[in-house]
């Protein structure tokens, strides 16, 4: 994987920061190379057929197995809670080592990391949890011991997560939790789940949620699979009816689970892996092109593919380089949610654009299923035009991405 160009220099649009340099230090030039050995020899070991991702990992007991296997040696090394103080497990490094991390380890497609435990769930924890919480819960993510997955969209409430329903009420030493969640990534390969409910008033919205940790093998918790049209499962609905939750098991205060909730967002949303995947398939996108003929002249050889294809590195890069320019404002000690914004919004929808351009380019064999011999690199754009267009969703969706930049990084003004 060749390495992050140096000394680039950014404007940033929002934090009066007027410059950047991406020159790796000794120690991260090192790291990054103990990552790449390890994660290069870790994709050895995948399944057969193995594409990587989410739904990959969640969809099948091999795919699950194999994220298993590498999750119990990541703990190993303490490379699950790279950034964490150390009494909690961490090895306190910066936000650019762990992003390093995250850029070879989704290069190889390798999984291993649980997708919400040590950033969204952590994250909260580390910012607003208590020291109790976070003795209690900490190391065991950073152990891998638990898989997390979240309770946080609801039928009538996805982007407008601030109206949801579910309802927690007061019961004792617990809190009595009903409602439904919906687009619950891994809720049925995990143990564990976070929940965002209502403990205020009708009405209350963002000042009236409160923010839950709980097992999932409990009474009251009902895990229904919904499937991709390919069939692959990732997302679920979860029905909670009566779930008991102790009041020890609350992050933060009462009523103001919304910040615990917007501040692992924004850590969430700072995300490279999408392009290190991205860059990695479009590496293989040229290999394909190089190799396959039409009219005894390689498909790279056309001044249209070749447009596309170079339109497509571009994109993938300015990614990558957005990727770091976010890492490096959270180094500094900076407000990043304007940033991280762009990054997700940007990040997803060039992941849609890449896999049209493979579809396109690839003709009346783009569309073939992965279970065909006639599927060219095993179907793996046609898996990503069925699977990309819901990561514009998922997380916050595009339309909100782009009002967090319109609103709180151009400053424009809100229509009434």
């Amino acid at each position: 994987m060749p390495p992050c160009p140096r000394a680039i220099k950014v404007n940033a649009p929002t934090n009066e920061v007027k410059d950047m340099d991406f020159m790796f230090t000794p120690v991260q030039e090192a790291l990054r190379q103990e990552f790449e050995e390890f994660f290069s020899q870790e994709a050895k070991h995948a399944p057969e057929g193995w594409m990587g991702g989410m739904e990959a990992m969640f969809s099948t007991n091999e795919g699950w197995a194999y994220h298993r296997s590498v999750a119990e040696k990541l703990a190993q090394k303490g490379w699950l809670c790279l950034p964490w103080p150390k009494q909690y497990g961490g090895q306190e490094h910066s936000h650019i080592e762990q992003l390093i991390f995250n850029e070879v380890r989704a290069y190889y497609r390798v999984p291993g990391v649980d997708v919400h435990g040590p950033v969204a769930v952590a994250a909260g924890i580390l910012e607003y949890g208590s020291e109790e919480i976070k003795s209690a819960w900490l190391p065991r993510i950073a152990q891998g011991e638990i898989n997390w997955c979240e309770g946080l969209s609801e039928p009538n409430s996805g982007s407008d997560l601030a109206s949801l329903q579910t309802k927690a009420t007061e019961d004792g030493n617990d809190y009595v939790i009903t409602g439904q969640k919906i687009w619950t990534t891994g809720a049925h390969r995990s143990d564990h789940i976070f929940i965002v409910a209502r403990t205020g008033p009708e009405g209350s919205r963002h000042k009236g949620l409160t923010y839950f940790l709980s097992e999932m093998n409990k009474p009251g918790v009902t895990v229904s699979p919904l499937r991709w049209m390919n069939g692959q499962h990732m997302y679920n609905e979860v029905f909670l009816d009566g779930l008991r939750v102790p009041k020890q098991n609350i992050v933060g205060e009462v009523n103001r689970g919304w910040y615990v909730t917007m501040g692992s967002r924004n850590f969430a949303r700072a995300r490279v892996g999408s392009v290190a995947e991205a860059k990695r398939d479009m590496e293989d996108l040229v290999k394909y092109c190089r190799t396959n003929y039409v009219n005894g002249q390689a498909l790279s050889a056309n001044p249209t593919v070749r447009n596309k294809l170079a339109n497509a590195a571009i994109e993938i890069e300015a990614a990558r380089q957005w990727a770091y320019y976010v890492a490096w404002l959270q180094s500094q000690g900076k407000m990043v949610a304007v940033e991280a914004a762009a990054s997700k919004y940007f990040g997803t929808e060039l992941n849609v654009r890449l896999a049209n351009i493979a579809i396109e380019i690839m003709s009346l064999y783009g569309p073939v299923r992965e279970t065909s011999k006639w599927a060219p690199l095993q179907g793996r754009f046609e898996n990503l035009c069925q699977t990309s267009l819901g990561f514009t969703i998922a997380g916050g969706t595009t339309e909100i991405e782009k009002n967090v930049i319109a609103w709180q990084g151009l400053n424009l003004p809100r229509l009434r």
